[in-house]
């Protein structure tokens, strides 16, 4: 294809259409809606991919409910598509862009304004953000993998610590935690996660964290206190709140604490360690997919749900799950 997308009809001056779900307004769960919508343009340096797996994330339910409203520099226009992460196949790509060609498998972190997300059977994205999914990588694991698992590659990279290192990862059986424990443990550092739940615990442990505790049941600063008694060298936060400022206790005062932004509420009091405020790096692919390509490395989905029971998916944010929960679209 030449980046233009033919109509499946072959008639002239019809609009492609696509299934997508939509906000016509922002609100609770029931504004979510499905129907047919225009295809996505694809511009000189795009890449427009044919979605069969999408991330369903805490975020997208906050941007459902219009906090995300203007806050990037863009007008929010309806109807308005949620959707931060996806895989799937290259259905075209623009002019300008060499490196990929229909029908491959691919991943990419979006960002749902200006152009829309991934809750929709195509989306369009800069090809500088989308990847090849790796040889043995499902693609339902790469769907919900690409905005959670390049955070905590940045979080890591802004930490820079070295091998034997200790960390502690809070939030560790969440969607950026439990990633961040692998790629943690993939450069030798010693990891001490902090999960939630019984199930969470047991995943973090699978996944190679040195010790993992309950939040909720476990004295965190006793626990980090055994794991390194001259304190922590860093943390990554994945989970806020009074459980998490009260753990940071635990890292040197010479150490470091990662915390990516959107993750609330920030601490109240400023920890004696130094806390860096970031965002992921979207374009840090290559690296993260030469970690999976030499690790165990894999995408914890705890549920999937087919993109008719969005609603369902919304409601099970709020829920106890681990790991990542995802849309199947194609």
């Amino acid at each position: 294809m030449d980046g233009r997308v033919q109509d499946a009809s072959g008639g002239a001056g019809v609009v492609p259409q696509m299934n997508a779900v939509v906000l016509d307004r922002f609100g609770g769960i029931d504004e979510l809606s499905s129907r047919r919508i225009p295809l996505p343009e694809v511009g000189d340096d795009d890449v427009l991919i044919r979605v069969e797996y999408a991330g369903a994330a805490s975020w997208d339910a906050v941007e459902r409910e219009g906090h995300y409203d203007g806050v990037f520099g863009v007008a929010s226009t309806f109807p308005y598509v949620l959707g931060w992460d996806a895989a799937g196949t290259v259905a075209a790509v623009g002019r300008n862009v060499t490196r990929f060609e229909p029908g491959e498998r691919v991943y990419a972190a979006t960002m749902p304004v200006p152009r829309g997300g991934f809750y929709a059977e195509y989306g369009v994205v800069e090809a500088e953000f989308v990847a090849r999914v790796p040889d043995r990588m499902p693609t339902e694991q790469a769907g919900a993998m690409a905005w959670d698992a390049l955070t905590a590659l940045s979080g890591l990279d802004l930490l820079g610590l070295r091998p034997d290192d200790t960390l502690m990862v809070f939030g560790a059986s969440g969607g950026v935690g439990h990633m961040a424990v692998q790629l943690a443990r993939h450069s030798g550092i010693r990891v001490l996660a902090v999960a939630s739940g019984d199930d969470g615990v047991a995943l973090a442990r699978r996944l190679g964290a040195d010790d993992a505790i309950d939040g909720r049941k476990v004295d965190v600063l006793a626990a980090a206190s055994e794991f390194a008694p001259g304190g922590l060298d860093a943390a990554l936060v994945t989970a806020g709140g009074e459980t998490a400022e009260r753990s940071l206790r635990a890292v040197k005062d010479s150490g470091r604490i990662a915390w990516p932004n959107g993750v609330v509420p920030d601490p109240a009091a400023s920890p004696a360690a130094k806390v860096s405020h970031y965002d992921g790096d979207r374009t840090a692919t290559d690296r993260l997919n030469a970690i999976i390509e030499a690790s165990s490395f894999e995408v914890h989905v705890a549920r999937t749900f087919p993109l008719e029971r969005v609603k369902d998916a919304h409601r099970a944010l709020n829920e106890h799950y681990v790991g990542k929960l995802a849309l199947k679209i194609g």
